[in-house]
């Protein structure tokens, strides 16, 4: 397995099992072997993981610094995309069943690229997206400035 370009989201979750299963209920595999109990490392997909660490193993990484309350305030919004707008609306709608918040940013859709967004259950926020291949290969002016059909 190679590490290059691999990305590991660090997030603060107030009870590592609950986010687990939370993640788990939404598609996400648990890694084990990176795993234990204060932090669980959720596979999105062979690039992309998760790390959901207690909020005092986060606290070890950030040292003089406080954790965000990210159900009052947003430090940054994490997107991932999807293969089609019914995956965008699956993954939403299964984290909304899960004990997330649905849509918790306003939905996009501009044809060529369709979003919407949940929060999990300690209030980070994912957007999940979809772009028409079309469109990401010649770039949304060139796919928006088209004729509609």
């Amino acid at each position: 397995m190679s590490l290059t370009n691999m990305i590991f989201v660090n997030l603060p979750v107030s009870d590592v099992a609950k986010a687990t299963a939370f993640y788990e209920s939404i598609g996400a595999t648990k890694n084990p072997m990176f795993s234990d109990e204060t932090a669980s490392c959720i596979v999105l997909s062979d690039q992309i993981h998760a790390m959901l660490l207690s909020h005092e193993k986060f606290a070890s990484f950030i040292p003089g610094r406080t954790i965000a309350d990210a159900k009052s305030a947003v430090g940054m919004l994490i997107c991932i995309a999807q293969d089609s707008k019914d995956a965008v609306n699956a993954v939403v709608d299964k984290a909304g069943a899960a004990g997330g918040s649905a849509d918790a940013t306003p939905s996009q859709d501009y044809g060529f690229m369709f979003s919407r967004s949940f929060a999990d259950p300690d209030g980070h926020i994912w957007e999940v997206m979809w772009m028409d291949p079309a469109a990401a290969a010649a770039g949304p002016e060139a796919f928006a400035e088209a004729p509609a059909a």
